[in-house]
């Protein structure tokens, strides 16, 4: 298994620390426990091993979004750019849920900006003595 405490190399030569290109086991393992009976144990081997592959897994999705965006001359990766890496790699039965996701993600995200800004439009208005009924 991979000892995350002491292999890293010098970020002065461009190489990636091994600490930052692995999720944080934490987060690894408690993803792991939410889908698992309340009493169950997961062992550290087998956290570093998910720890490893959705790592890996990660990596290769967001490397071929990239290679998209790059190649349309863009410096952002964006969330389509992911879900068309995922169909793109072969992954169809987990791109159409994410698409999904990331479609209701951005419903509700422009619902809380527009409520936001209406919120922010009524303090205004109440600061210079207008009544909002």
């Amino acid at each position: 298994m991979v000892d995350n405490t002491g292999a890293s190399a010098s970020s002065e030569d461009g190489a990636i620390k091994e600490q930052d290109r692995l999720l944080p086991i934490a987060n690894v393992g408690r993803i792991m426990k939410q889908i698992l009976p309340p009493n169950a144990k997961i062992s550290k081997e087998a956290k570093e091993t998910m720890q490893e592959c959705v790592s890996e897994f990660i990596s290769f999705v967001t490397g071929e979004a990239s290679d998209k965006s790059r190649k349309e001359r863009r410096k952002t990766v964006n969330g389509d750019d992911v879900c068309w890496a995922m169909g793109a790699l072969g992954f169809d039965d987990y791109a159409e849920p994410l698409r999904r996701y990331l479609q209701r993600y951005r419903e509700l995200e422009g619902d809380r900006a527009n409520q936001e800004k209406a919120d922010n439009s009524n303090t205004e208005e109440k600061a210079r003595g207008f009544v909002v009924v």
